[in-house]
């Protein structure tokens, strides 16, 4: 099933599925990998519209897309429950039996690594609201063909990491980590929490194996009053450009509106954040309020690939004004390209 670019709106180039596919509600979070032989693979989570609604999340199942120019794609039908290609667990025991969505994927060691996040049937009063599913944890997959995946069992029933106790800064979550192999051959989990006081905290851990895990503690957390990350911080992606640690993270204001900043380090422990040129400080932001643009309330979840020219893209999810809550809102998948090798300067793709 394809999805052809569209480009009489500035970014975007994938929506959601027809009906009868697992992501016919909503797309998010790209995880997007170029591949040896030049073609492109990109998993992402989403949901249809008859998945459980009292987990007000974008996430649920998650899929495959593939494309020759990384610009154009097409789904891969996958063996799970309308083409996913991994869902919920069918054991009620596991963390990740309600909802699943998928937050790092890599290629090493001729395997496919994914690293995701999920959440079981738990109620759990924050704040004022109760949430289903927003225990969540990180586990981890592996794939020979990206298509079909075998779960591999974490400590945690089935997780790799644990939520705090109370009152740490994670004891509501932990969820859409990113895991790197540093060069010598130790491994960082950066994921992110909820303080209904505090606002979204990125956390840290550390592994010498990849498999049992040691908990740093928060490494980011919100900016000053008026910043565009006054809120927190959500999802992020670390790479390494030229021996440092570069994070592209997802902001959020008081006001629910969502741009994309850059964080550096030179140990990918202690982080200095970027102020950019876009108001607030971000790199990228979304579009005007007001303009009805497909991701004028929030560009996150961004994934940065770099190109072979030194430039990057940047993949991307966008939401559109009007919801009120995550459900009401539609989510969908943009690109964003950088000003040559300048990764604090962003331009939509197709935009003029």
């Amino acid at each position: 099933m394809s999805n052809q670019a569209t480009f009489n709106q500035p970014g975007l180039i994938f929506t959601p599925g027809p009906q009868g596919w697992w992501d016919s509600e909503r797309v998010s979070c790209p995880r997007v990998i170029r591949c040896a032989d030049g073609t492109w693979k990109m998993w992402y989570y989403g949901r249809d519209a008859s998945f459980d609604r009292q987990i007000n999340l974008p996430t649920g199942r998650c899929g495959l897309a593939i494309s020759a120019d990384g610009i154009s794609w097409e789904r891969v039908k996958g063996f799970m429950t309308m083409g996913a290609v991994l869902e919920p667990s069918p054991d009620p025991s596991r963390f990740d039996s309600a909802h699943i969505g998928v937050s790092s994927v890599e290629y090493s060691d001729g395997l496919y690594w994914m690293w995701y996040f999920g959440g079981d049937q738990t109620v759990q009063e924050v704040g004022k609201f109760k949430a289903k599913g927003i225990q969540m944890r990180p586990g981890c997959a592996i794939s020979r063909d990206g298509i079909n995946w075998v779960r591999l069992e974490g400590a945690y029933r089935g997780a790799f990491l644990d939520i705090g106790k109370t009152p740490e800064f994670d004891c509501l979550f932990c969820g859409w980590p990113q895991v790197l192999r540093d060069d010598d051959g130790t491994w960082k989990m950066y994921y992110h929490t909820f303080n209904p006081e505090l606002g979204f905290l990125v956390g840290l851990a550390v592994s010498t194996d990849g498999f049992n895990w040691e908990k740093v503690g928060q490494i980011l957390g919100p900016g000053e009053l008026g910043s565009f990350d006054e809120r927190g911080i959500g999802t992020r992606h670390v790479l390494k450009v030229s021996s440092r640690y570069v994070m592209f993270y997802e902001g959020a204001n008081n006001s629910s509106y969502h741009c994309i900043g850059v964080a550096t380090s030179n140990d990918g422990i202690k982080w200095s954040k970027y102020e950019g040129e876009q108001p607030g400080g971000p790199v990228f932001r979304h579009a005007p309020s007001g303009s009805l643009r497909w991701d004028a309330r929030a560009v996150g979840t961004p994934c940065v690939v770099p190109m072979n020219d030194g430039s990057f893209r940047m993949y991307y999810i966008g939401a559109n004004e009007g919801g009120y809550d995550e459900l009401s809102t539609q989510h969908q998948i943009g690109l964003a390209v950088s000003d040559g090798s300048n990764f604090y300067k962003w331009y939509r793709w197709g935009e003029s």
